[in-house]
């Protein structure tokens, strides 16, 4: 039965519309609901960073090399772009309460394994996995929350309870370094554990059910999950060792057949006549194509150096994992003060300014990095709060590019579109910049000046993929959508 709620207007179910004021209201039954679901949209984006400050505490765990342990946050990533493009078709067969209770389920699961791992193989499986129920999370709770709220309150709901899913990539490592310096590297997963459970209680008393909308007829896109999800993970990893400087046979015959794999999907996807995982007919519009291609850069350049920024702070400062965690807090904190503001900023002075100026600022917060023999430790601080403004102005106007350039019927596609090449960016960029840094300290000289030396030369790396994002960005839209 549909939980009622006492208005004015009689008794409705909640999320239902009602005549009036009634109708516009977030009342504390629709409030409770999104602060339920964003819990577990909060956890999986967490994950996506928390484990990089214990990256070398788990290297030296398990006898792990870091060009393979970073495969515990490259796989998680990877995982959720290749899971994401379900979702919709899994809300439609299962339904959408059913599927998020299973993929919370499935995500505290593998973090309790992840826990337990034996080994760099075995915690990567489990990451794996624990990836796959993250990628469900976040999809299926919005469209969970869009369908309760309704046309009139999502955007005032999704405003509400979206700041804490944009800040938790930026506070991963933060949170990450406490648990790791308190309780050792296995917390990082079994945190999620009680999280997760409550979640999953509390969902499954007040959430609503999906009331018949289940179509039990269709069919997944099948010739498409054949061809996207492995052309995408061997093209990763193929790249990846691209990165690193050299291709064995095998190495090349995945990026052969990682690129074959994704031009027999783009032909697919533009003929068959059920919704593709990814509807490439979005990319015609130029408006899309530019968000996307920023989407996919922001992911590799953001990811990417939240594998760095921690390990930077313990292998050439010689700090520990609680003070490498102190030092990224400013990071958190300018994100935290201007993502609010972003959107307020956009309309006023339009994307393209607010993207920019974002970019720049993160430019110059890692430029300090790079000249790491003139930076002491408070210009490290000022440089990574001046480097969180610039990620918290950045996020909004592309997401917002991103749906203001479809029609309303394309933002489920558009955004699980989004959802993938974010994190195939930041999975890319993560592995790449992981080898890339395990070689510079393999070639490195001994001693103290040739590990900095290693960090410099990758920082140099990091700086060049925030760099690119300058392009696509120079090509948004002068004035925000309805001015000029």
């Amino acid at each position: 039965m549909k939980r009622l709620v006492a208005g004015r207007t009689g008794t409705r179910p909640v999320g239902a519309s009602a005549p009036g004021d009634a109708a516009d209201r977030l009342d504390p039954g629709l409030l409770r609901i999104g602060w339920v679901l964003i819990l577990g949209a909060v956890l999986a984006q967490l994950d996506t960073t928390i484990v990089n400050v214990g990256v070398g505490s788990m290297a030296e765990g398990l006898t792990a090399s870091l060009t393979a342990i970073q495969w515990v946050s490259t796989g998680y990533l990877l995982a959720v772009a290749l899971v994401a493009p379900l979702s919709g078709w899994l809300i439609q067969r299962v339904g959408a309460k059913r599927m998020w209770l299973a993929s919370v389920a499935v995500f505290v699961a593998a973090s309790a394994l992840a826990g337990l791992a034996w080994s760099p193989g075995a915690l990567i499986g489990f990451r794996i996995v624990q990836g796959l129920g993250g990628g469900l999370m976040q999809p299926i709770g919005q469209a969970i929350v869009a369908r309760i709220a309704g046309p009139r309150r999502i955007g005032r709901l999704v405003g509400i309870i979206t700041m804490p899913v944009s800040l938790a990539p930026i506070l991963g490592p933060v949170v990450g370094g406490l648990i790791v310096h308190g309780a050792g590297w296995r917390w990082l997963f079994y945190v999620n554990i009680p999280i997760g459970l409550l979640a999953l209680v509390l969902a499954a008393r007040i959430v609503p059910g999906d009331h018949g909308e289940r179509q039990t007829g269709l069919r997944p896109d099948g010739l498409g999950l054949a061809l996207l999800p492995p052309g995408l993970a061997a093209l990763v990893y193929a790249l990846a060792q691209v990165g690193g400087g050299g291709l064995d046979p095998l190495q090349a015959a995945l990026l052969i057949g990682g690129f074959l794999l994704l031009a027999g999907y783009g032909v697919h996807a533009l003929r068959t006549d059920r919704a593709p995982l990814i509807d490439l007919r979005l990319f015609a519009g130029r408006g899309f194509t530019l968000a996307s291609v920023n989407t996919f850069l922001l992911g590799a350049a953001l990811y990417s150096s939240m594998l760095l920024l921690p390990l930077y702070f313990v292998e050439v400062r010689g700090m520990s994992a609680f003070e490498a965690a102190l030092m990224l807090a400013p990071q958190a904190l300018g994100t935290a003060v201007v993502t609010p503001l972003a959107g307020k900023v956009t309309d006023a002075y339009g994307p393209r300014a607010v993207v920019l100026a974002g970019i720049l600022l993160t430019l110059a917060g890692t430029v300090p990095f790079v000249l790491d023999a003139a930076a002491g430790t408070l210009g490290l601080v000022v440089a990574l709060f001046v480097r969180g403004v610039g990620l918290g102005a950045i996020t909004p106007p592309n997401v917002a590019a991103t749906y203001t350039s479809v029609q309303r019927s394309q933002v489920p596609a558009a955004t699980s579109a989004r959802t993938v090449l974010n994190r195939i960016g930041g999975s890319l960029g993560t592995a790449v910049l992981a080898v890339l840094l395990q070689n510079a300290l393999s070639g490195a000289g001994d001693g103290p000046a040739g590990v900095r030396d290693a960090y410099t030369h990758t920082f140099w790396w990091a700086l060049a993929f925030s760099a690119l994002t300058l392009v696509p960005a120079a090509l948004y839209p002068k004035h925000a959508p309805g001015k000029g």
